[in-house]
């Protein structure tokens, strides 16, 4: 190359380097996969394929956590927790993607036993090898320094701690405190000791966990949505079929589209603001590429 093309070549990329980003592209930060379908097995599949297959995620011998709502005592139709269809194929894709051990469980709110038959989840697991659905047991909390906004410490859930995979399927839903229960709140799940002391600041305690235990991919389970009276529900005029499944590697960015279904803009919950502000992912939905899988 001679000496003159070599200083123009030079120069151009030291003035590259020095404008931004937006001057050569104004393509998506991230990508937000939509499927919708009422055969919610093959939905929840195409979502994750759209983001380059579960391969991309878990990988041969990994311990992979699958954190679905299984948080109150009721059945599947009344949208209060995460569609058992939609876990299995999450499980089943886990598996097939060579994970050594998949780990189910939620630290629920009403009676675990109840809540864990009537969800429907552990029963539509059965027959799966290498797959553990436990009650969570409270010698497994482990005491965890967060140095948050709002949380110092807090205990979370060992197994959460050291699984090398974290997939988190909320299902969406009214939740009378923060508007709506999805992704961010879900981790909620990880938690004990008295988890009603975070409602005093329930949007910074919520980012401080997220900032802790990422989730490394979130399957927001919309299969169903419920609509009033969240996060427990009990009628079923409160739910509406939407036959949606979302996916993202961005939290924030899955709670954000989610937060569509509802009428609503991401900018009205204020967990999601929190965690955009935090800089745990896009809310903007400008910035954020639909794909309909």
């Amino acid at each position: 190359m001679k000496r003159r093309n070599f200083l123009k070549l030079a120069l151009s990329t030291i003035i590259a380097g020095q404008l931004p980003s937006h001057v050569f592209s104004q393509a998506p930060v991230c990508t937000v996969a939509v499927a919708e379908g009422t055969d919610y097995a093959s939905i929840t599949r195409k979502v994750v394929t759209a983001l380059g297959g579960m391969r991309s995620f878990v990988k041969p011998g990994n311990t992979v956590i699958v954190k679905p709502n299984m948080a109150w005592d009721r059945k599947p139709e009344y949208a209060a927790t995460t569609h058992p269809t939609v876990i299995r194929a999450i499980v089943e894709e886990c598996l097939g993607a060579g994970a050594r051990k998949v780990k189910v469980f939620d630290n629920t709110c009403n009676d675990s036993r109840r809540c864990y038959e009537n969800c429907g989840i552990p029963d539509a697991l059965k027959g799966l090898k290498n797959v553990e659905v436990r009650f969570v047991e409270n010698d497994r909390f482990k005491k965890t320094a967060i140095r948050g906004k709002f949380l110092k410490e807090w205990a979370l859930y060992s197994d959460s701690l050291t699984a090398d995979v974290l997939i988190n399927v909320p299902i969406a839903k009214h939740h009378g405190l923060t508007g709506l229960t999805l992704g961010l709140k879900n981790m909620m799940g990880i938690m004990g000791d008295s988890r009603g002391y975070i409602h005093r600041s329930i949007e910074d305690a919520l980012c401080d966990i997220n900032s802790v235990v990422k989730s490394h991919l979130t399957i927001i389970d919309a299969t169903r949505i419920l609509v009033r009276h969240g996060p427990q529900g009990g009628n079923l005029k409160d739910v509406r079929v939407l036959n949606k499944v979302i996916a993202s590697r961005d939290i924030v960015a899955a709670d954000a589209y989610a937060t569509t279904l509802f009428n609503m803009k991401p900018d009205e919950i204020s967990t999601t603001v929190a965690a955009y502000k935090r800089g745990l992912g896009e809310m903007n939905l400008g910035k954020i590429k639909v794909v309909k899988a």
